[in-house]
């Protein structure tokens, strides 16, 4: 049963080499990966997004100023000319998200974390007039994102990429209708408590993805990841949810197209 990437990064160096568009997607289909979601950090990720997606009809778009990257262009004062272009971007009818965007503790500290919440609130905004699915990137920032999604109004699909809460957080996004969306970290040793909300994360909310070319799924931790390695962290959440592996690909499939519309 074939699956989605529903985030990866095909801008990035895959460690010191750049992989074309159709060789990583060659290679994603290649294992029953058909397709994923390409997505833009910054503007010129973005810009490279919307090349991307009219090149090979496998790809679908999102674009966003990564929150770690929106406290750079307000000290540079470009936040709002930024923003209206990715606003623009966005109209592109294969770029089907915003994001990612959202809000960073760990790597963001004093008065970037204004930036950021202004940056994250800007992004919900275009998202709900252009009708996109929002992209959520959390970091040690659990509580002030939902917060944030609670008091501007969340838009009608939200996905929590590369989910990293606990089970209070996965209640929270079942109760919300929030996808959640699972990267290799579920493979990890230390990621107990992430199984634990995969656990209980309700079925028709769960997606997968690789955020390549990080987040390598075991057992090739310390290799670039890449959209053919997905089938490591499928079989992984088919073990944590006791689903059979072909059940819980077509529910991936399904949960995808549901949120980002289809790629025909």
């Amino acid at each position: 049963m074939p699956v989605m990437d529903n985030h990866t990064h095909l801008d990035f160096p895959d460690a010191e080499l750049l992989v074309g568009v159709k060789d990583a997607l060659d290679a994603a289909a290649a294992v029953g990966v058909q397709g994923a979601v390409q997505v833009g950090c910054d503007l010129e990720s973005s810009r490279f997004t919307v090349k991307a997606v009219e090149l090979d009809s496998r790809l679908l778009g999102a674009v966003a100023l990564h929150p770690n990257d929106a406290p750079g262009y307000a000290r540079r004062g470009g936040l709002e000319e930024a923003l209206a272009e990715i606003e623009a971007l966005a109209a592109h009818p294969r770029v089907r998200a915003i994001g990612e965007t959202g809000l960073d503790f760990f790597r963001t500290e004093g008065e970037g974390l204004a930036h950021q919440r202004y940056s994250f609130r800007r992004h919900i905004d275009i998202a709900k007039r252009l009708g996109l699915t929002l992209q959520i990137h959390d970091r040690d920032a659990h509580d002030d994102v939902v917060q944030v999604l609670r008091e501007e109004g969340a838009p009608e699909r939200v996905v929590f990429h590369c989910f990293s809460g606990d089970e209070a957080l996965a209640r929270t996004c079942n109760a919300e209708g929030w996808y959640m969306s699972f990267a290799g970290t579920v493979t990890f040793k230390n990621a107990a408590d992430l199984r634990s909300a995969l656990a209980i994360a309700e079925p028709d909310r769960i997606l997968v993805e690789t955020d390549a070319p990080f987040l390598t799924p075991h057992p090739h931790r310390g290799r670039p990841n890449a959209s053919y390695m997905v089938p490591y962290t499928v079989r992984a959440m088919a073990d944590v949810t006791g689903s059979e592996l072909s059940e819980l690909c077509a529910q991936i499939a399904a949960n995808t197209v549901r949120a980002y519309g289809s790629w025909d």
